[in-house]
């Protein structure tokens, strides 16, 4: 039986699914927030986790970087893997291997054990975001669209926002184990109710055939290398580094080798026709640019409030908040005026409510708290739902049935590899931007100037009175430190600054994307009755 015979029929619904896909359906949905989710619920525990693994503040950054490195490569192939075994089998397979995975970290008692565990995690629970991607356009009319990919959006966007948020509470109420433990109720929840209610295609064997195991070896060498390049290439300085020249290098070759059997090869691993489509090129362009702002912003603003500001890890996780309620809040909103408009507009105000946002992050000071925060992410949540929902119609609502599974995970992809460009950018420039402005202030507090001396003379006589020591030099060290603070608050307003730019290019560039058309015979994408 062929995939061809059996997947236009349930690829184009002209009903709202039954009760049994829906219960099936939302399960789905759980199963991608849990994956999506554990990207980021470990970002503000790492220190809590380092400790109990006894690993080095280098080393502990691959507790995470595992997981992306092996996600990243499945994302892809899920597309051949949900036609290959259809969609009800991958999916119930990805959870129940995500959730012993999960068991599996949490019982880890070494750094080795963990990334092992963290890699299988991100790999085997990778194919449940495309697949729920996929899906949604396989079970709902396309008048219901609209409002079907609101759910996906909110969770597509809220589950990395929550995720640093969620991971604190965890940690601080229990313990670090349970960032992975809370995934094992949900998770045989999930399994249960997809494998019952969504049986809404059949295997395709054949595609067994000629299966191009060089291209796939290709696609994880390139994808993994290309990973891993990004992400330690900041912290390394890029290729001065000896080991992000070899993955680079491995990069290169992986890609060319990928490309090459993908465009030769009968029955590749991953197809990338759907790119002839220019709907679904220009939204995965722009899912590339959502990454940059939904993952960079997610990493950008803790940072600045545990470096600058100094809270931890729950008082960052309040304030961070704010962003999921504005998203929570305003999902019925972005469905409503993209089932009813033209999901371009819509876009556009997206993408220039997000610049408007990080615009007024570039105001930053070392004083900004709560009150100043509010009002930028809430722009900020509300920018993501008003980006993400557009961006879902426009890239996968004109496709051909028999090319979303596989369009679903190259669309999924984009957005990862934005995230991770977009985190390996602000690293650089963080970098780059501390050492001009330390540069640059460090004239204005030579010892030699009157404000100087007078500050020091002033500071060090305060020091006195509680302190024993060289007042003057703990004058001195206190000085520099402010100064050095001053320098990452400028540093973290370029960054802001060029995230606007960004944005604001992308709500520019929505004018040159063509409004999207459903295939023949088909309601318009977005269109009411």
């Amino acid at each position: 039986m062929t995939a061809t015979a059996t997947a236009p029929a349930p690829a184009l619904p002209q009903a709202m699914p039954g009760r049994g896909v829906m219960i099936g359906y939302f399960a789905m949905v759980l199963g991608m927030f849990m994956a999506i989710l554990d990207i980021q619920i470990v970002s503000s525990s790492l220190s809590e986790i380092q400790a109990g693994l006894s690993a080095s503040a280098d080393e502990i950054s691959w507790v995470q970087t595992s997981y992306l490195i092996a996600e990243v490569i499945m994302i892809p192939f899920s597309g051949y893997l949900s036609r290959l075994l259809s969609t009800r089998v991958v999916f119930v397979a990805s959870a129940f291997s995500f959730t012993l995975a999960s068991i599996g970290c949490a019982f880890s008692n070494s750094l080795e054990s963990m990334i092992i565990m963290r890699a299988l995690q991100g790999f085997l629970g990778g194919a449940m975001i495309p697949t729920v991607f996929a899906t949604v356009y396989l079970i709902f009319p396309r008048q219901r669209l609209a409002s079907a990919t609101v759910v996906i959006g909110l969770v597509a966007t809220l589950a990395p926002t929550i995720g640093p948020t969620l991971g604190g509470y965890l940690t601080q109420l229990m313990s670090w184990h349970w960032l992975f433990l809370i995934n094992v109720v949900p998770g045989a929840i999930v399994c249960l109710l997809v494998w019952n209610f969504m049986d809404i295609d059949k295997p395709d064997y054949s595609l067994l055939q000629g299966f191009d195991y060089l291209g796939l070896g290709a696609m994880a060498v390139f994808l993994g290398s290309l990973e891993y390049v990004i992400e330690e290439g900041p912290r390394h300085d890029w290729l001065s580094d000896a080991a992000i020249r070899n993955f680079a290098i491995a990069c290169a070759i992986g890609g060319l080798l990928f490309f090459w059997r993908t465009l030769t090869h009968a029955n590749p691993v991953v197809d990338l026709k759907a790119f002839r489509n220019r709907n679904f090129a220009t939204g995965c362009l722009f899912s590339l640019t959502i990454g940059v702002g939904l993952y960079g912003l997610v990493y950008l603003l803790p940072l600045y409030l545990a470096r600058v500001r100094g809270l931890n890890s729950l008082q960052i996780g309040e304030i961070m908040f704010v962003t999921g309620a504005a998203q929570f809040l305003l999902a019925p909103v972005a469905g409503m005026l993209a089932r009813r408009f033209d999901p371009r507009p819509v876009l556009a105000f997206g993408f220039t409510l997000l610049a408007a946002s990080t615009w007024s992050m570039t105001r930053l000071t070392a004083d900004w708290q709560f009150d100043e925060l509010l009002l930028p992410q809430i722009m900020r949540g509300a920018a993501l739902m008003f980006c993400i929902v557009p961006i879902n119609v426009i890239a996968l609502g004109t496709l051909p049935p028999h090319e979303l599974k596989n369009a679903s995970g190259l669309y999924n992809l984009t957005r990862n590899l934005g995230g991770a460009f977009g985190l390996a950018a602000i690293n650089t420039a963080m970098i780059d931007r501390t050492a001009l402005h330390w540069n640059r202030l460090v004239d204005w507090i030579n010892p030699g100037r009157w404000e100087v001396q007078q500050y020091i003379d002033t500071t060090g006589a305060q020091l006195a009175e509680r302190l024993q020591g060289d007042d003057m030099m703990l004058a001195a060290k206190l000085l520099g430190s402010k100064v050095q603070q001053q320098a990452n608050v400028m540093a973290f307003a370029d960054c802001f600054f060029l995230l606007t730019l960004l944005f604001a290019a992308a709500a520019i560039a929505v004018a040159f994307a063509k409004r999207p058309m459903p295939p023949p015979g088909d309601a318009a994408p977005g269109g009411g009755h």
